[in-house]
Parts: C-alpha cells; structure tokens; sequence
C-alpha cells in the first residue's frame, strides 16, 4: 500500500440534516468513512465544474470503479 501524503486537515460544521444525507450517500456507495465519502463528493463537485484536472489523486479508502452514482 503506498503510503499517504494527506497532511492538511479541514474542520467542516455541518447541520443535522447535510450530515445525514453524506451518511446516506456513503451507505449507498458503500464508502469505508465519512472522509472518505466527503473526499470523494469534493472531486465530484471540482470536476462537475472542471476542476478535476487539479484534483487528480484517487482516494486510496476506496475503489472508483465502485461508484454507483
């Protein structure tokens, strides 16, 4: 396993019901953790508006191919 270079934290405050729908979202991809479903809902986000090329480095918490969108 190649060792992770994740060195920033970011503290977000969510309200009751943002927070329920990321579980919700994380239970129906079947993601390992909320930072991980988080992570992968930002680089959603970024290349929706075509960013992605900026944020090319998978997340290692799970498989791309996986993704039931």
């Amino acid at each position: 396993m190649a060792a992770r270079t994740r060195e920033q934290r970011l503290q977000v405050m969510l309200t009751p019901q943002e927070l329920s729908e990321i579980d919700d979202w994380r239970f129906m991809q079947r993601m390992p953790s909320r930072a991980a479903a988080l992570r992968a809902l930002l680089k959603l986000g970024l290349a929706s508006q075509g960013i992605s090329a900026r944020f090319t480095s998978g997340s290692q918490d799970f498989s791309e191919g996986s993704s039931k969108t």
